[in-house]
Protein backbone atom coordinates (compact mmCIF):
# COMPACT_ATOMS: atom_id res chain seq x y z
CA UNK A 1 0.00 0.00 0.00
CA UNK A 2 1.16 3.65 -0.92
CA UNK A 3 2.22 5.97 1.60
CA UNK A 4 0.24 9.26 1.43
CA UNK A 5 1.65 10.87 4.75
CA UNK A 6 2.63 14.22 3.33
CA UNK A 7 -0.35 14.39 1.17
CA UNK A 8 -2.41 13.60 4.60
CA UNK A 9 -0.57 16.57 6.14
CA UNK A 10 -0.69 18.92 3.59
CA UNK A 11 -4.98 18.36 3.33
CA UNK A 12 -5.08 19.15 7.43
CA UNK A 13 -2.60 22.51 6.56
CA UNK A 14 -5.26 23.98 3.81
CA UNK A 15 -7.97 23.28 6.02
CA UNK A 16 -7.16 25.38 8.23
CA UNK A 17 -6.45 28.19 5.62
CA UNK A 18 -9.13 27.07 2.31
CA UNK A 19 -12.76 26.20 2.59
CA UNK A 20 -12.66 22.28 3.17
CA UNK A 21 -9.49 22.57 1.79
CA UNK A 22 -9.70 22.64 -1.57
CA UNK A 23 -10.76 25.28 -4.24
CA UNK A 24 -12.94 23.26 -6.20
CA UNK A 25 -15.03 20.92 -4.25
CA UNK A 26 -14.77 17.41 -6.19
CA UNK A 27 -11.13 17.47 -5.61
CA UNK A 28 -11.43 17.18 -1.52
CA UNK A 29 -12.22 13.34 -1.91
CA UNK A 30 -15.54 13.59 -0.24
CA UNK A 31 -17.19 11.52 -2.70
CA UNK A 32 -14.71 8.31 -1.79
CA UNK A 33 -13.67 9.19 1.49
CA UNK A 34 -10.31 9.92 2.98
CA UNK A 35 -7.86 12.93 1.99
CA UNK A 36 -6.71 13.89 -1.48
CA UNK A 37 -3.44 13.36 -3.25
CA UNK A 38 -1.68 16.78 -3.49
CA UNK A 39 0.27 16.30 -7.34
CA UNK A 40 3.49 17.98 -7.27
CA UNK A 41 4.41 17.18 -10.67
CA UNK A 42 3.50 15.67 -14.02
CA UNK A 43 4.54 14.63 -17.24
CA UNK A 44 2.77 12.95 -20.54
CA UNK A 45 0.35 10.57 -19.10
CA UNK A 46 1.64 10.42 -15.49
CA UNK A 47 0.95 12.53 -12.40
CA UNK A 48 3.47 12.25 -9.31
CA UNK A 49 2.71 13.77 -6.02
CA UNK A 50 3.98 14.88 -2.94
CA UNK A 51 4.72 11.31 -1.40
CA UNK A 52 6.99 10.82 -4.40
CA UNK A 53 4.32 8.13 -5.53
CA UNK A 54 3.59 7.97 -9.24
CA UNK A 55 0.13 7.08 -11.24
CA UNK A 56 -1.07 6.93 -14.87
CA UNK A 57 -3.82 9.60 -15.10
CA UNK A 58 -6.83 9.56 -16.35
CA UNK A 59 -8.02 12.86 -14.65
CA UNK A 60 -6.04 14.79 -17.03
CA UNK A 61 -6.81 18.27 -15.05
CA UNK A 62 -10.75 16.76 -16.08
CA UNK A 63 -9.95 17.32 -19.87
CA UNK A 64 -7.54 19.53 -21.25
CA UNK A 65 -4.36 17.27 -21.20
CA UNK A 66 -5.34 15.24 -24.42
CA UNK A 67 -1.75 15.67 -25.44
CA UNK A 68 -0.49 14.47 -22.04
CA UNK A 69 0.90 16.98 -19.64
CA UNK A 70 3.43 18.93 -20.32
CA UNK A 71 3.95 18.54 -23.83
CA UNK A 72 7.32 20.36 -24.84
CA UNK A 73 5.63 22.49 -28.01
CA UNK A 74 2.99 23.84 -25.43
CA UNK A 75 5.71 24.85 -22.61
CA UNK A 76 7.92 26.40 -24.99
CA UNK A 77 4.93 28.14 -26.24
CA UNK A 78 3.95 29.65 -22.51
CA UNK A 79 7.80 30.64 -22.21
CA UNK A 80 8.34 32.36 -25.16
CA UNK A 81 5.08 34.32 -24.45
CA UNK A 82 5.92 35.03 -20.72
CA UNK A 83 9.05 36.39 -21.11
CA UNK A 84 7.48 38.98 -23.58
CA UNK A 85 4.28 39.94 -20.39
CA UNK A 86 1.87 37.91 -18.80
CA UNK A 87 -0.87 40.14 -19.28
CA UNK A 88 -1.73 43.68 -21.15
CA UNK A 89 -5.42 44.40 -20.93
CA UNK A 90 -5.45 44.96 -24.62
CA UNK A 91 -6.16 42.93 -27.54
CA UNK A 92 -3.07 41.56 -29.03
CA UNK A 93 -2.69 39.29 -32.44
CA UNK A 94 -3.23 35.77 -30.77
CA UNK A 95 -7.03 36.46 -30.15
CA UNK A 96 -7.86 36.92 -33.93
CA UNK A 97 -5.59 34.01 -34.59
CA UNK A 98 -7.46 31.96 -32.18
CA UNK A 99 -10.86 32.56 -33.18
CA UNK A 100 -9.62 32.09 -36.39
CA UNK A 101 -8.45 28.35 -35.59
CA UNK A 102 -11.76 27.32 -33.68
CA UNK A 103 -13.69 28.99 -36.44
CA UNK A 104 -12.00 26.44 -38.94
CA UNK A 105 -12.73 23.66 -36.66
CA UNK A 106 -16.12 24.08 -35.82
CA UNK A 107 -17.86 25.65 -38.90
CA UNK A 108 -21.52 26.90 -36.60
CA UNK A 109 -18.94 29.67 -34.99
CA UNK A 110 -18.93 32.65 -36.78
CA UNK A 111 -17.65 35.14 -34.15
CA UNK A 112 -16.69 33.86 -30.74
CA UNK A 113 -15.51 35.91 -27.40
CA UNK A 114 -12.68 35.02 -25.38
CA UNK A 115 -13.31 34.47 -21.46
CA UNK A 116 -11.28 33.30 -18.80
CA UNK A 117 -13.56 29.88 -17.51
CA UNK A 118 -16.34 27.31 -18.57
CA UNK A 119 -18.36 29.14 -16.13
CA UNK A 120 -18.00 32.69 -17.56
CA UNK A 121 -18.32 30.96 -21.02
CA UNK A 122 -21.92 29.28 -20.29
CA UNK A 123 -23.24 32.35 -17.88
CA UNK A 124 -22.41 34.95 -20.63
CA UNK A 125 -23.91 32.60 -23.75
CA UNK A 126 -27.27 32.32 -21.25
CA UNK A 127 -27.48 36.40 -20.90
CA UNK A 128 -26.62 36.91 -24.55
CA UNK A 129 -29.23 34.29 -25.75
CA UNK A 130 -31.50 36.59 -23.08
CA UNK A 131 -30.52 39.80 -24.62
CA UNK A 132 -30.88 38.41 -28.18
CA UNK A 133 -34.56 36.87 -27.51
CA UNK A 134 -36.00 39.25 -25.15
CA UNK A 135 -36.91 36.59 -23.04
CA UNK A 136 -36.09 34.86 -19.47
CA UNK A 137 -36.48 31.21 -18.69
CA UNK A 138 -33.80 28.62 -19.68
CA UNK A 139 -34.44 25.18 -20.49
CA UNK A 140 -31.50 22.88 -18.63
CA UNK A 141 -31.42 18.78 -18.12
CA UNK A 142 -30.96 16.71 -14.83
CA UNK A 143 -27.69 16.30 -13.93
CA UNK A 144 -25.58 18.45 -16.31
CA UNK A 145 -23.39 20.57 -15.15
CA UNK A 146 -22.63 24.24 -16.26
CA UNK A 147 -20.43 26.04 -14.13
CA UNK A 148 -21.65 27.11 -10.94
CA UNK A 149 -23.65 30.00 -12.02
CA UNK A 150 -26.54 30.91 -10.24
CA UNK A 151 -29.13 29.32 -13.23
CA UNK A 152 -27.03 26.10 -13.51
CA UNK A 153 -27.02 25.00 -10.03
CA UNK A 154 -30.88 23.61 -9.99
CA UNK A 155 -30.73 19.83 -10.23
CA UNK A 156 -26.81 20.03 -11.69
CA UNK A 157 -24.18 17.54 -12.05
CA UNK A 158 -20.38 17.02 -11.58
CA UNK A 159 -19.35 18.26 -7.70
CA UNK A 160 -22.53 18.73 -7.00
CA UNK A 161 -23.95 15.40 -7.98
CA UNK A 162 -20.76 13.94 -6.23
CA UNK A 163 -20.88 15.90 -2.90
CA UNK A 164 -24.94 15.35 -2.85
CA UNK A 165 -25.88 19.19 -2.51
CA UNK A 166 -29.18 19.91 -2.77
CA UNK A 167 -29.80 23.14 -4.78
CA UNK A 168 -27.44 25.56 -3.61
CA UNK A 169 -28.31 27.99 -0.76
CA UNK A 170 -27.68 31.28 -2.19
CA UNK A 171 -29.65 30.69 -5.27
CA UNK A 172 -32.68 33.22 -5.33
CA UNK A 173 -36.15 32.18 -5.95
CA UNK A 174 -36.21 34.37 -8.86
CA UNK A 175 -33.61 32.70 -10.48
CA UNK A 176 -34.90 29.30 -9.85
CA UNK A 177 -38.08 30.30 -11.06
CA UNK A 178 -36.36 31.39 -14.55
CA UNK A 179 -34.76 28.02 -14.82
CA UNK A 180 -36.49 25.06 -15.84
CA UNK A 181 -35.15 21.55 -15.84
CA UNK A 182 -35.93 18.52 -18.38
CA UNK A 183 -34.71 14.84 -18.45
CA UNK A 184 -32.22 14.08 -20.94
CA UNK A 185 -32.36 11.47 -23.16
CA UNK A 186 -36.31 12.69 -23.13
CA UNK A 187 -37.32 14.13 -26.06
CA UNK A 188 -41.62 14.54 -24.24
CA UNK A 189 -40.13 16.40 -20.95
CA UNK A 190 -38.79 18.97 -23.20
CA UNK A 191 -41.64 19.09 -25.56
CA UNK A 192 -43.83 19.53 -22.16
CA UNK A 193 -41.90 22.98 -21.49
CA UNK A 194 -41.64 24.16 -25.05
CA UNK A 195 -46.01 23.74 -24.95
CA UNK A 196 -46.13 25.83 -21.46
CA UNK A 197 -43.60 28.37 -21.89
CA UNK A 198 -43.64 28.58 -25.65
CA UNK A 199 -43.40 32.61 -26.10
CA UNK A 200 -41.18 32.58 -23.17
CA UNK A 201 -37.79 30.40 -23.33
CA UNK A 202 -35.06 31.94 -24.29
CA UNK A 203 -32.35 29.50 -24.69
CA UNK A 204 -31.66 25.55 -23.83
CA UNK A 205 -28.68 24.28 -22.97
CA UNK A 206 -27.18 21.18 -23.00
CA UNK A 207 -24.08 19.14 -22.62
CA UNK A 208 -24.37 17.35 -26.31
CA UNK A 209 -22.67 14.44 -24.66
CA UNK A 210 -22.68 14.56 -21.24
CA UNK A 211 -19.33 14.15 -19.11
CA UNK A 212 -20.31 15.69 -15.79
CA UNK A 213 -22.32 12.67 -14.92
CA UNK A 214 -20.40 10.35 -16.17
CA UNK A 215 -20.74 9.91 -19.85
CA UNK A 216 -23.92 9.66 -21.44
CA UNK A 217 -24.94 9.22 -25.00
CA UNK A 218 -28.07 11.01 -26.25
CA UNK A 219 -30.67 9.08 -28.88
CA UNK A 220 -30.47 10.42 -32.02
CA UNK A 221 -34.23 11.23 -31.96
CA UNK A 222 -33.92 13.00 -28.50
CA UNK A 223 -30.64 15.17 -30.20
CA UNK A 224 -32.51 16.05 -33.99
CA UNK A 225 -35.64 16.81 -31.49
CA UNK A 226 -34.15 19.10 -29.27
CA UNK A 227 -33.07 20.79 -32.51
CA UNK A 228 -36.29 21.09 -33.85
CA UNK A 229 -37.93 22.23 -30.76
CA UNK A 230 -35.19 25.26 -30.27
CA UNK A 231 -35.79 26.18 -34.31
CA UNK A 232 -39.62 25.80 -33.78
CA UNK A 233 -40.33 28.12 -30.72
CA UNK A 234 -37.48 30.33 -31.86
CA UNK A 235 -35.45 29.42 -28.81
CA UNK A 236 -31.20 29.49 -28.76
CA UNK A 237 -29.83 26.28 -28.74
CA UNK A 238 -26.52 26.00 -26.47
CA UNK A 239 -24.49 23.50 -27.05
CA UNK A 240 -22.32 23.36 -23.78
CA UNK A 241 -18.75 22.06 -25.32
CA UNK A 242 -16.84 23.17 -22.55
CA UNK A 243 -15.64 19.63 -22.10
CA UNK A 244 -16.19 17.62 -25.24
CA UNK A 245 -14.96 20.51 -27.23
CA UNK A 246 -11.94 19.62 -29.09
CA UNK A 247 -11.77 16.59 -27.22
CA UNK A 248 -13.88 14.25 -28.89
CA UNK A 249 -13.59 15.47 -32.22
CA UNK A 250 -12.01 18.54 -34.31
CA UNK A 251 -15.56 20.28 -34.32
CA UNK A 252 -16.29 18.82 -31.00
CA UNK A 253 -19.63 16.57 -29.93
CA UNK A 254 -21.36 18.82 -32.17
CA UNK A 255 -19.72 17.35 -35.56
CA UNK A 256 -20.19 13.15 -34.28
CA UNK A 257 -23.65 13.95 -34.12
CA UNK A 258 -24.65 16.21 -37.03
CA UNK A 259 -26.64 18.88 -35.12
CA UNK A 260 -25.45 22.13 -35.63
CA UNK A 261 -26.35 24.42 -32.53
CA UNK A 262 -26.73 28.13 -32.56
CA UNK A 263 -24.08 29.06 -29.68
CA UNK A 264 -21.45 26.89 -28.57
CA UNK A 265 -19.58 27.17 -24.99
CA UNK A 266 -15.91 26.14 -24.79
CA UNK A 267 -13.15 25.64 -22.65
CA UNK A 268 -10.36 23.13 -21.25
CA UNK A 269 -8.61 22.45 -24.31
CA UNK A 270 -8.36 26.00 -25.80
CA UNK A 271 -6.10 27.33 -23.08
CA UNK A 272 -3.60 24.34 -23.40
CA UNK A 273 -4.27 23.66 -19.78
CA UNK A 274 -3.98 27.36 -18.35
CA UNK A 275 -7.25 29.22 -17.30
CA UNK A 276 -9.81 29.87 -20.26
CA UNK A 277 -13.06 29.73 -21.93
CA UNK A 278 -15.03 30.88 -25.03
CA UNK A 279 -18.60 31.26 -26.37
CA UNK A 280 -19.38 32.10 -30.07
CA UNK A 281 -22.28 31.33 -32.57
CA UNK A 282 -24.14 32.54 -34.99
CA UNK A 283 -22.86 36.31 -36.19
CA UNK A 284 -26.71 37.61 -35.97
CA UNK A 285 -26.43 36.59 -31.89
CA UNK A 286 -22.69 37.74 -30.92
CA UNK A 287 -23.27 40.55 -32.61
CA UNK A 288 -25.62 41.63 -30.19
CA UNK A 289 -22.03 41.56 -27.70
CA UNK A 290 -20.95 45.03 -26.57
CA UNK A 291 -18.94 47.20 -27.69
CA UNK A 292 -21.14 46.27 -31.33
CA UNK A 293 -24.70 45.54 -29.09
CA UNK A 294 -26.29 46.28 -25.89
CA UNK A 295 -25.68 43.12 -24.16
CA UNK A 296 -22.94 43.76 -21.64
CA UNK A 297 -20.24 41.23 -20.86
CA UNK A 298 -16.07 42.25 -20.09
CA UNK A 299 -12.93 40.72 -18.42
CA UNK A 300 -9.22 41.78 -17.60
CA UNK A 301 -8.10 38.73 -18.37
CA UNK A 302 -10.08 37.71 -21.42
CA UNK A 303 -7.58 36.47 -24.60
CA UNK A 304 -5.03 36.32 -21.59
CA UNK A 305 -1.73 36.14 -24.03
CA UNK A 306 -0.48 32.82 -21.76
CA UNK A 307 -3.89 30.89 -22.37
CA UNK A 308 -4.23 31.89 -26.03
CA UNK A 309 -0.32 30.80 -27.10
CA UNK A 310 -0.72 27.21 -24.80
CA UNK A 311 -4.31 26.88 -26.22
CA UNK A 312 -3.40 28.01 -30.17
CA UNK A 313 -0.68 25.78 -29.95
CA UNK A 314 -2.74 22.59 -28.66
CA UNK A 315 -5.11 23.26 -31.09
CA UNK A 316 -3.02 23.51 -33.93
CA UNK A 317 -1.27 19.91 -33.17
CA UNK A 318 -4.65 19.31 -32.99
CA UNK A 319 -5.19 19.88 -36.51
CA UNK A 320 -2.36 18.78 -38.00
CA UNK A 321 -1.42 15.99 -36.84
CA UNK A 322 -2.58 13.08 -39.40
CA UNK A 323 -4.83 10.72 -37.60
CA UNK A 324 -4.85 11.99 -34.32
CA UNK A 325 -8.27 11.21 -33.55
CA UNK A 326 -8.06 8.15 -35.03
CA UNK A 327 -5.24 7.26 -32.95
CA UNK A 328 -6.60 8.49 -29.48
CA UNK A 329 -9.67 6.14 -30.55
CA UNK A 330 -7.89 3.17 -30.96
CA UNK A 331 -5.62 4.20 -27.73
CA UNK A 332 -9.83 4.33 -25.86
CA UNK A 333 -10.96 1.44 -27.49
CA UNK A 334 -8.14 -0.73 -25.72
CA UNK A 335 -9.05 0.76 -22.88
CA UNK A 336 -12.72 0.15 -23.25
CA UNK A 337 -12.30 -3.58 -24.37
CA UNK A 338 -9.85 -4.50 -21.64
CA UNK A 339 -12.35 -3.41 -18.87
CA UNK A 340 -15.53 -4.97 -20.66
CA UNK A 341 -13.49 -8.10 -20.47
CA UNK A 342 -12.66 -7.41 -16.70
CA UNK A 343 -16.11 -7.07 -15.84
CA UNK A 344 -17.06 -10.24 -18.13
CA UNK A 345 -14.55 -12.28 -16.18
CA UNK A 346 -15.06 -11.41 -12.75
CA UNK A 347 -18.94 -10.98 -12.40
CA UNK A 348 -18.68 -7.46 -11.11
CA UNK A 349 -22.15 -5.44 -12.00
CA UNK A 350 -20.70 -2.81 -13.88
CA UNK A 351 -20.73 -1.01 -17.19
CA UNK A 352 -18.55 1.33 -19.46
CA UNK A 353 -19.97 4.40 -21.69
CA UNK A 354 -18.14 5.75 -23.85
CA UNK A 355 -17.25 7.66 -27.14
CA UNK A 356 -13.95 8.82 -28.27
CA UNK A 357 -11.34 9.62 -25.85
CA UNK A 358 -14.19 10.06 -23.05
CA UNK A 359 -15.07 7.12 -20.67
CA UNK A 360 -17.13 6.55 -17.37
CA UNK A 361 -17.02 3.08 -15.82
CA UNK A 362 -20.43 2.44 -13.93
CA UNK A 363 -20.98 0.26 -11.22
CA UNK A 364 -24.59 -0.81 -11.64
CA UNK A 365 -26.81 -3.78 -11.94
CA UNK A 366 -28.74 -1.66 -15.13
CA UNK A 367 -27.81 -3.28 -18.86
CA UNK A 368 -27.23 0.28 -20.25
CA UNK A 369 -27.20 3.99 -18.63
CA UNK A 370 -28.85 6.34 -20.99
CA UNK A 371 -30.23 9.26 -18.20
CA UNK A 372 -29.82 10.45 -15.37
CA UNK A 373 -32.26 8.05 -13.59
CA UNK A 374 -29.82 5.28 -14.90
CA UNK A 375 -26.70 6.69 -13.32
CA UNK A 376 -28.58 7.15 -9.74
CA UNK A 377 -28.75 3.07 -9.57
CA UNK A 378 -24.59 3.30 -9.37
CA UNK A 379 -23.35 1.55 -6.79
CA UNK A 380 -21.06 4.23 -4.82
CA UNK A 381 -20.23 1.95 -2.36
CA UNK A 382 -18.14 0.04 -4.82
CA UNK A 383 -16.82 2.48 -6.70
CA UNK A 384 -15.03 3.84 -4.06
CA UNK A 385 -13.91 0.74 -3.11
CA UNK A 386 -12.53 0.43 -6.77
CA UNK A 387 -11.47 4.04 -7.03
CA UNK A 388 -9.54 3.23 -3.41
CA UNK A 389 -7.75 -0.38 -4.55
CA UNK A 390 -6.70 1.51 -8.21
CA UNK A 391 -5.56 4.61 -6.71
CA UNK A 392 -3.25 2.01 -4.69
CA UNK A 393 -2.24 0.33 -7.77
CA UNK A 394 -1.01 3.64 -9.40
CA UNK A 395 -4.07 4.25 -11.20
CA UNK A 396 -5.53 7.74 -11.27
CA UNK A 397 -9.30 8.16 -11.74
CA UNK A 398 -11.43 11.00 -10.80
CA UNK A 399 -12.67 11.16 -7.47
CA UNK A 400 -16.30 10.27 -8.67
CA UNK A 401 -18.65 8.04 -9.81
CA UNK A 402 -20.55 10.84 -11.57
CA UNK A 403 -17.21 12.12 -13.96
CA UNK A 404 -15.60 11.11 -17.10
CA UNK A 405 -12.50 9.98 -17.37
CA UNK A 406 -9.83 11.47 -20.01
CA UNK A 407 -7.38 8.95 -22.12
CA UNK A 408 -4.90 11.24 -23.63
CA UNK A 409 -2.54 10.56 -27.19
CA UNK A 410 0.58 10.32 -24.29
CA UNK A 411 -0.90 6.79 -23.02
CA UNK A 412 0.89 3.65 -23.76
CA UNK A 413 -0.61 0.63 -24.49
CA UNK A 414 1.41 -1.04 -21.91
CA UNK A 415 0.23 1.90 -19.33
CA UNK A 416 -3.45 0.98 -20.63
CA UNK A 417 -3.08 -2.85 -20.44
CA UNK A 418 -1.27 -2.01 -16.19
CA UNK A 419 -4.45 -0.16 -16.06
CA UNK A 420 -6.94 -2.98 -17.36
CA UNK A 421 -4.79 -5.33 -15.07
CA UNK A 422 -5.16 -3.18 -11.96
CA UNK A 423 -9.08 -2.80 -12.96
CA UNK A 424 -9.21 -6.59 -13.35
CA UNK A 425 -7.79 -7.13 -9.65
CA UNK A 426 -9.58 -4.40 -7.64
CA UNK A 427 -12.75 -5.69 -9.32
CA UNK A 428 -12.20 -9.42 -8.20
CA UNK A 429 -11.83 -8.02 -4.45
CA UNK A 430 -14.84 -5.59 -4.45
Amino acid sequence: MKNYDKSVAAFGEAKQHIPGGVNSPVRSFRGVGGDPLFIASAKGDKVTDIDGNEYIDYVGSWGPMILGHAHPEVIKAIQQTAELGTSYGAPTLLETEMALQIKKMVPSIDMVRMVNSGTEATMSALRLARGYTGREIVVKFEGCYHGHNDSFLIKAGSGVLTLGTPDSPGVTAGTAKSTLTAKYNDLASVEALFKEYSNQIAALIIEPITGNMGVVVPSKEFIQGVRQLCTQYGAVLIFDEVMTGFRLAKGGAQEILGIVPDMTTFGKIIGGGLPVGAYGGKQEIMDQLAPKGPVYQAGTLSGNPLAMAAGLTMLKILDETPDFYQILEEKSARLQAGLEKAIAETGVKAIVNRVGSMFTLFFTEKSEVNSFDDVMTCDTARFTKFFKMSLDSGIYLAPSQFEAGFVSFAHTDEDIDKTVDAAKEAMGMI
